[in-house]
């Protein structure tokens, strides 16, 4: 799920060039929020192969 909010969010700020990145748009926070959830929810293969093990 991470990894596909992370696509939504670049390619949202793609779509709004360089003023995606100033802060007062929303672009921006989603961009930032997305990318701290990527780290706080642990790298994608990690969290596979902790459902492989409980499996």
């Amino acid at each position: 799920m991470t990894d596909l909010a992370c696509i939504v969010a670049d390619r949202c700020l793609q779509s709004f060039l360089g003023e995606g990145y100033m802060k007062a748009y929303p672009i921006a926070h989603l961009f930032v929020d997305t990318r701290v959830l990527r780290i706080l929810a642990g790298a994608n293969e990690i969290m596979k192969e902790l459902d492989a093990r409980s499996l």
